[in-house]
């Protein structure tokens, strides 16, 4: 049974309510257009980094492009949520799209691959805002119990960009020069409008009563998170390049380890100053939902990051094919943010969410381990539409539940502490996902390669001295002959001998079932998780309603112990 926490609502009441809505819906084109700026710029250069390599000259160098953004946004996302708090959304909010458009006007102009890596890593230090304060600006806006209905505008934008983002890329590192400038450059000066507008409205439009809190900035909590997860994560996105157990993976495994453990220290040192306030995890339902994102981060990026591999290696798709063979899971996300925000929204329970969302993707990603070379295309596209039901439903919930359990004036730094952990998981559930695929990749390709020989059209081909002796099937005859795998390159997939590339896609395959095993069993953690999750009444009234409300009880207090000293102490 859902109780509410504030007030009987009243004539006056019922009117801040009105005005509240109203800013909610004039303040959500400048949230959503900041969302889709975050959303586009993790989508739009996944088609045009090829080509921005090749026009810098730094092919090999263009994973650091990728990684300086995800190590500075994820970074940042936290001291935005604490800065927040302390200072109020608007001014941060504004600073963090202001420095996200700078590094997308100097990365514009980059001459090189390094200078691109450092200026992604400065329009990283103001994506890292753009996500987590829209959240917690709608936590400030709209009571927990109505707050998932807009959160699905939110999934709505982001569906919206990671369909866009591929295309886009893709068209302008097409291009050859528009109004004089290489096309590639302007996958970032496409930014600038949207960020500009979203500056508009939110400068004009937001106007939040902020409660300002006494605090001091937890500088030292930003030195060691940084020295903590700038090693871990290049390490995530690098490490099987290098070897798991190389003296660098391992370097920047000790590393990373040794500054999240001065970080956990300074942290508890801090106390209620902290970047992250170690309190927040005593919350029980607040520590559930942070440990059910985690795995559902883990999950959700895991899955996204093996299904175009599927199509791709053991389907021969295009990689647009393979884009939009994820648009299932994007309709299933929407569809469960839809139905969730209802839901949510007319009965205030939420837990039932998250409980199913995990055994849907579960069984989905179990079911995805059986998917063949020569399974019917609807299959996996079924199941991926299960996976969108499943990840949307645990995602808004888990949200909805996170920023519910908290106090008002911990509202940022909850929410942007959630995002942070839900992307640092990600970057995990990628390496990992990989990790396991192209760890499985070598033996299942020499042993699909033996069981083909007793295949009698692949037989003759083998002693087919034309077959034998082309450039473009040495693979094969290298792994039949005890060579080397050839997991690193699949471009010999599209000119190899049909006959002969069906065990390497039919490997490539089984590799990929056991990740997606991987995933099932993540899941069903995550299933065990949630039906942990402590089921907190949902607030009725919003993180700034009750701010404000705290601030006139004390400011009541306050006077109430003015005036009693005065009586008990008489005439000086």
């Amino acid at each position: 049974m859902t109780q509410a926490t504030g007030p009987s609502p009243t004539p006056d009441r019922a009117a801040a309510r009105a005005r509240q809505h109203r800013l909610v819906l004039a303040v959500m084109p400048g949230l959503m257009a900041a969302m889709f700026l975050s959303a586009l710029e993790q989508t739009i250069m996944s088609t045009s980094i090829r080509t921005i390599a090749d026009s810098l000259g730094g092919l090999s160098l263009q994973a650091w492009a990728t990684t300086a953004y995800l190590v500075t946004s994820t970074i940042a996302a936290p001291v935005y949520g604490k800065l927040s708090d302390i200072y109020g959304r608007k001014p941060v909010y504004l600073v963090s799209i202001a420095v996200f458009l700078l590094g997308s006007l100097t990365c514009t102009f980059a001459q090189s691959m390094y200078q691109l890596a450092a200026f992604r890593g400065l329009q990283g230090l103001g994506g890292g805002g753009l996500m987590a304060l829209a959240f917690a600006i709608t936590a400030d806006l709209v009571p927990p119990r109505d707050r998932a209905r807009y959160q699905g505008y939110f999934m709505a934008v982001w569906i919206a960009a990671s369909v866009c983002g591929p295309t886009v890329g893709g068209v302008l590192a097409g291009a050859d020069r528009i109004l004089g400038l290489a096309g590639w450059r302007w996958v970032f000066l496409v930014n600038l409008p949207i960020g500009l507008l979203a500056m508009a409205v939110i400068a004009k439009v937001l106007d939040l009563e902020h409660h300002r809190q006494k605090a001091r900035i937890d500088v030292w909590g930003g030195v060691t998170i940084t020295i903590g997860l700038v090693p871990l994560l290049v390490l995530f996105d690098h490490g099987r390049d290098w070897g798991w157990s190389s003296p660098v993976s391992l370097g920047a495994l000790a590393v990373g380890l040794a500054g999240l453990a001065a970080f956990a220290a300074v942290e508890k040192r801090a106390g209620d100053d902290a970047l992250i306030p170690l309190r927040l995890f005593r919350i029980p339902t607040y520590r559930t939902a942070i440990l059910t994102a985690l795995t559902v981060g883990v999950g959700m990026f895991g899955a996204v990051s093996l299904v175009p591999l599927y199509m791709q290696l053991a389907r021969d798709a295009t990689p647009m094919q393979s884009g939009l063979v994820m648009l299932p899971m994007m309709g299933g996300i929407m569809i469960a943010t839809v139905v969730s925000g209802a839901l949510i929204s007319r009965h205030g329970r939420y837990k039932i969410l998250p409980v199913a969302g995990a055994a849907v993707t579960a069984v989905g990603m179990f079911a995805f381990s059986y998917v063949g070379i020569d399974t019917p295309v609807w299959v996996p596209l079924l199941l991926v539409l299960f996976f969108g039901i499943g990840i949307g439903n645990c995602t808004q919930a888990v949200t909805v539940a996170a920023q519910n359990a908290v106090a008002a004036r911990d509202t940022g730094v909850a929410t942007a502490s959630l995002m942070f952990l839900r992307q640092m998981a990600g970057a995990l559930g990628v390496a990992l996902f990989l990790s396991v695929l192209f760890g499985t990749l070598g033996g299942n390709m020499t042993a699909a390669v033996s069981r083909a020989t007793a295949d009698p059209a692949v037989a003759a081909a083998i002693h087919d001295p034309a077959v034998a002796a082309a450039p473009r099937n040495r693979p094969f005859f290298d792994l039949l002959h005890g060579g080397q795998d050839v997991s690193v390159d699949s471009s010999f997939l599209h000119t190899m001998d049909p006959v002969l590339v069906r065990p390497f896609r039919e490997a490539f395959a089984e590799s990929l079932n056991v990740g997606f095993l991987v995933g099932s069993a993540t899941m069903l953690l995550t299933l065990a998780l949630a039906l942990c999750l402590k089921e907190v009444p949902l607030r009725e009234i919003s993180a700034s309603e009750a701010l404000a409300q705290e601030a006139e009880a004390e400011a009541e207090a306050a006077a109430r112990d003015g005036s009693g000293r005065t009586a008990d102490e008489g005439p000086a």
